[in-house]
């Protein structure tokens, strides 16, 4: 089988020569971004398509590699109901200039679609199909593409592809989950599965093109991990976790695969970065900035304000618990906070404890009946997700929420403490990697983990940070300062960018 591709006049690896001295060109592969960098697009600020990190770990390092005059490439779906219009003609559908660098797939699964993960699993799996369909045929002999660096389950049948063209990839796992498809609806999708249909990890070894046609399913994640040149996780923490087989949810052989990958030297864990709009001295969407010299006079304004816009009782000295992410209870915990909500506000209400959820997810429901049954509407709000109402929440709340019970990366956390926010979180995955129990003696640490995983364990880590809430200002606020202050330089976008670029150098040079 022939390593290039039929529309394109030249090899790969000719490619790679010819442009050696303006280093590799790179093809960031994804299917969310919550903004692009307006060196790539005059459009930039209408191709947003944000569903949760990656949006904004796609976007920080399209961002970053654009400034440091990478050569890099966008692929994405076309979002178009989500690529909102110029304003002038509602209804009426306007071009976006996307410039030379950015591609967008095009197929009428994403057109309509309200939100990126909007759809029901089936649709989900075509919608990944279609993207990679256009990428296989189009995007990919377009761009001529020195290195190809794709991001979860919906990209993972391009690191096959890439093999037999001779392109190294990079394969970033953000989440773990996965989804299966046969030979016979890859290529009804129009992807040309019979070209690298040998390097495809199934369900059961196959025998054949033939045999595995109808009946042998492929896991996309797997197939990513199998085929790319280098795997990385955004947590060492939670690579190992994978390898040793910790999480009863992650099927075994994507752990041996990992392990193999890991072995080989062929894997590696690089922690997240929030995007520098996190930074309360210069965030859009509070009405009054603030750093860490100035935290607590600030965050008594930003907490009124916040409980003034959630109707919850007005009160700046009452402590504030803040829940942003999803409310998934697979993952993100939120049980455990259902299981422990109204006692906490009943044990603490010499202090008025307000607790704040600005989430989307299948608890909400729930616990907006438990606010309900209780009474407990001054108290306690649940609100869907808003991008700005979740900046005023981390400007306003005293502490974060993080109770996964297993965690990729996860970048509340880090957010959290960039703002003052103090993290209470379960020690798993990514939350290990960036917070640490603490130490008032010492001044170290940034925030409150405990290691069980139940109500208990989480109650408990609520108390060490209400106990430390109540500690006199003096010692209390320049603790707070000190994590602000840290957080800035710990979590930094720039190290991110540079720890990527590095694995690009890495494949580069491996491919010459």
């Amino acid at each position: 089988m022939s390593s290039t591709h039929p529309s394109s006049p030249e090899s790969p690896s000719s490619s790679i020569r010819r442009r050696k001295k303006k280093g590799p060109r790179i093809l960031f592969v994804t299917p969310e971004i919550s903004y692009v960098s307006k060196k790539l697009s005059v459009d930039a600020e209408r191709l947003r398509a944000k569903a949760g990190g990656l949006a904004d770990v796609s976007a920080l390092l399209v961002h970053g590699l654009t400034a440091a005059h990478q050569d890099i490439h966008l692929a994405i779906p076309h979002y178009r109901k989500l690529f909102t219009g110029d304003g002038k003609h509602p209804g009426k559908r306007s071009r976006i200039s996307v410039g030379k660098r950015i591609h967008l797939a095009e197929d009428c699964k994403f057109y309509r679609r309200n939100g990126v993960y909007k759809a029901c699993p089936e649709d989900l799996l075509m919608s990944a199909l279609a993207f990679q369909r256009d990428l296989i045929n189009h995007i990919i002999p377009r761009v001529e593409p020195d290195i190809i660096h794709c991001n979860d389950w919906m990209t993972g049948l391009i690191p096959a592809e890439a093999r037999k063209l001779g392109i190294p990839t990079l394969f970033t796992i953000h989440n773990i989950h996965t989804q299966k498809a046969t030979l016979a609806q890859l290529e009804n999708s129009g992807i040309p599965g019979g070209d690298f249909w040998d390097e495809l990890y199934y369900q059961q070894y196959p025998q054949s093109f033939d045999e595995s046609y109808w009946d042998n399913p492929i896991d996309l994640l797997a197939t990513g991990i199998k085929c790319a040149n280098h795997v990385n996780v955004v947590s060492p923490t939670f690579l190992q976790e994978i390898i040793r087989g910790h999480h009863q949810n992650i099927p075994g052989y994507l752990s041996h695969l990992l392990f193999e990958k890991h072995a080989a030297g062929a894997a590696s864990g690089i922690v997240n970065a929030p995007d520098r709009s996190f930074n309360p001295q210069v965030d859009q969407y509070l009405p009054i900035d603030y750093g860490p010299r100035r935290h607590h006079t600030a965050k008594p304004q930003l907490k009124t304000k916040l409980q003034n816009m959630l109707l919850l009782e007005e009160n700046p000295a009452a402590p504030i618990l803040f829940w942003p992410s999803r409310l998934d209870p697979v993952q993100k915990g939120c049980q455990l906070l259902a299981e422990t909500l109204y006692q906490l506000t009943h044990d603490y209400s010499h202090l008025g404890l307000q607790i704040v959820i600005i989430a989307d997810g299948p608890y909400r429901q729930h616990f907006q009946g438990i606010v309900k049954f209780h009474g407990l509407e001054n108290r306690v709000a649940v609100n869907p997700f808003s991008e700005s109402l979740s900046h005023l929440g981390y400007g306003g709340a005293d502490f974060v929420l993080m109770p996964s019970s297993f965690e990729p990366c996860g970048l509340p956390q880090m957010i959290g403490a960039r703002y003052g926010a103090l993290p209470i979180a379960h020690a798993t995955g990514g939350l290990k990697d960036t917070v640490t129990h603490l130490n008032l003696d010492e001044h170290l640490g940034n925030g409150f983990l405990f290691e069980h995983f139940n109500p208990e364990g989480f109650r408990w880590a609520i108390d060490q940070a209400l106990h430390f809430y109540q500690l006199p200002a003096e010692q209390k606020n320049p603790e707070i300062a000190r994590i602000m202050a840290e957080s800035k330089e710990v979590f930094s976008d720039q190290r991110v960018v540079e720890n990527y670029r590095h694995l690009y150098d890495l494949l580069d040079t491996e491919s010459e």
